[in-house]
């Protein structure tokens, strides 16, 4: 009688040795992310979690999400931290995105600006820049002889190293105006495939890391801040606490442009609703917090 010879030893080697994400695990990872950068993540996003933070667990070497959560708690350099929330940062923008809110500047805020000095707004949840760079266009658009600066922070490191690089693949400049191309691109390379801000306007803009939930500090106000489609992210305290900072630094009579999914229905605030996602710090001294449209 012929004997069957054993199977091959299995060869696990290649597979990932990573235990999938357990309920407490979640919880964890939620409960850090809400306290650290204000992130809500609610329940039914564990496979996006899973997803986004598989990479980091596999490449530290842990077996297991905890062993990531314990690492990220104990590195005291932040390094780890950072990371994560790099990982679960959600980076999605685009040129002239919610053109409504750029129309209204150019038409309704920047002619009040025009006969002051030096302008400079604050493009605060900035992501890979094309927020800042529509702003820029706008401003030198709208005020040529005035000196134009934007201050652009975000959470994460690599969106802002995105940004910061100012070069952006052909399909991304898609829709824009004709002469913005030609005035404030040029091709990378010599390749039309690509194309880079040009220099001036370039120096035009700082970029900083910036955590929307930790203390804020300016040395002086803004007459205009962009702060949209973060905190559709944040649960409603946060949402509360963003929103007092971010009105703090405006200057009296400055503009606050959300996003649209964010309105700030319910949310206590002291800024005065002046359409559909723009909001207004009053000229006078601000009064009790209320809820507004």
């Amino acid at each position: 009688m012929m004997r069957r010879s054993a199977p091959p030893a299995a060869d696990w080697s290649g597979l990932d040795a990573v235990q999938p994400l357990a309920p407490q695990e979640f919880d964890q990872i939620r409960q850090l992310a809400r306290q650290t950068f204000g992130l809500d993540l609610k329940n039914g996003k564990e496979e996006l979690v899973s997803a986004r933070l598989r990479r980091l667990v596999k490449d530290g070497g842990f077996r297991s999400f905890q062993e990531y959560h314990r690492h990220v708690l104990a590195d005291s350099t932040g390094q780890s931290l950072a990371h994560m929330i790099d990982a679960l940062a959600t980076n999605h923008t685009s040129f002239l995105r919610e053109p409504d809110h750029f129309d209204f500047l150019r038409q309704q805020v920047l002619p009040t600006l025009a006969a002051r000095g030096p302008l400079e707004v604050w493009s605060a949840a900035c992501s890979t820049g094309e927020e800042v760079w529509t702003l820029a266009f706008i401003l030198n658009e709208a005020l040529p002889s005035r000196t134009v600066r934007i201050s652009a922070t975000d959470i994460s490191n690599k969106a802002l190293r995105f940004a910061e690089r100012a070069s952006y693949p052909a399909e991304r400049c898609h829709g824009l105006p004709a002469n913005w191309l030609s005035r404030y691109f040029v091709p990378e390379d010599g390749s039309p495939k690509t194309y880079r801000i040009n220099p001036q306007i370039r120096n035009q803009v700082t970029f900083r890391r910036l955590n929307l939930v930790e203390p804020l500090s300016w040395p002086r106000p803004f007459p205009v801040i962009f702060c949209r489609n973060v905190m559709i992210y944040f649960d409603r305290a946060t949402q509360e606490r963003v929103v007092q900072q971010l009105a703090a630094h405006l200057e009296p009579g400055g503009y606050l442009f959300v996003g649209h999914a964010e309105s700030l229905t319910g949310v206590s605030h002291s800024l005065e609703y002046v359409r559909p996602a723009v909001y207004r710090k009053t000229q006078k001294r601000e009064g009790k917090w209320s809820k507004s449209s």
